[in-house]
């Protein structure tokens, strides 16, 4: 704090009052600026300086898609913090209910389309190698050191089949889209007028059309029923001017889904054993029905259900 103190003297907002805003998933933590009734944030990204560059990159190409994302006003990349603009604390998961969920899912899917506009020109790619390496994840964090299963022969050849059907399907749909990577209810944050502000976007890649899509409505948070969010799936195919059938397109996303599904599950499963933050395992449960009632679906990830089903029952 003694370094963030001191650098902020050197600042317009020497005279603003400081109190914490909060952390995320990462080693980023964020502080609310106050002066009267004007705010400004400030990201704490010491633990992790190497994320500014990108982040500052990423932002660039958002505001110039027409995006909101945060303006920077103050930046220190030899300490790790920026000043930026302040979307308030109202997430879209603070306010998302049966009664209006469509709405502000058809705000949020304009967002996706401005976002897929924006250059992805550096952006690392989502090819095959690294969509494996993100369902990999789940192999070794939460079936092997959460829930201590090892894979015999059998199951890893069903695991490793499935897998390879996924990234297939997910390559086979539209890629080179800017992908945000997160693009959930606690990332949207809704302001006083209604409209939009995106953040923790500094991890995006160049991918497929449907990663974004599967963030915001199939939701690790927060659910709605199947056939209101296939409704919506179809309803941005068609904003898009996309030609592909109903089935198609809805495969694209529900692959999409699982890729990234088995991914998160593994993800919250390290954030847990590696990095003590247990908060996301109450999130494990819907992140697994999603992954469950997919890859029944499927003739090619069906024995990949099974087998997780099996598996996870044993808990």
């Amino acid at each position: 704090m003694d370094k963030i103190l001191l650098w902020l003297a050197q600042t317009p907002y020497k005279d603003y009052g400081i109190e914490i805003a909060s952390a995320d998933a990462s080693f980023r933590q964020y502080f609310r600026l106050t002066l009267g009734e004007k705010t400004v944030l400030l990201m704490d990204a010491s633990r992790e300086k190497n994320s500014l560059a990108p982040f500052l990159d990423v932002t660039q190409k958002l505001l110039n898609a027409a995006v909101n994302a945060p303006k920077i006003y103050e930046q220190n990349l030899e300490e790790g913090f920026l000043i930026l603009e302040d979307f308030g604390n109202v997430h879209y998961l603070n306010v998302l209910n049966n009664t209006n969920f469509k709405t502000l899912y058809k705000s949020a899917m304009d967002e996706i389309i401005k976002m897929q506009n924006a250059d992805t020109t550096a952006l690392p790619l989502y090819d095959k190698a690294f969509l494996h390496f993100e369902m990999d994840l789940m192999r070794t964090w939460y079936l092997e050191k959460k829930l201590g299963f090892s894979l015999d022969e059998t199951q890893a050849k069903i695991l490793a089949d499935a897998l390879d059907a996924i990234s297939e399907v997910v390559l086979s749909q539209p890629q080179g889209l800017f992908v945000h990577r997160d693009f959930h209810s606690r990332n949207i944050m809704l302001q006083s007028d209604g409209t939009i502000g995106v953040i923790d976007y500094q991890d995006a890649m160049s991918g497929a059309i449907t990663y974004d899509l599967v963030s915001l409505l199939k939701d690790c948070y927060i659910a709605f029923a199947r056939e209101d969010i296939q409704t919506l799936v179809l309803a941005f195919r068609d904003k898009k001017g996309l030609h592909a059938e109903d089935a198609t397109f809805i495969k694209w996303f529900d692959f999409m889904g699982l890729q990234r599904h088995i991914k998160v599950l593994g993800v919250f499963s390290r954030l847990h054993i590696r990095d003590a933050k247990e908060g996301y395992l109450k999130d494990i449960p819907l992140t697994l029905h999603y992954v469950l009632e997919t890859a029944k679906r499927y003739e090619e990830t069906q024995l990949l259900g099974k087998l997780l089903e099996e598996l996870t029952s044993k808990q």
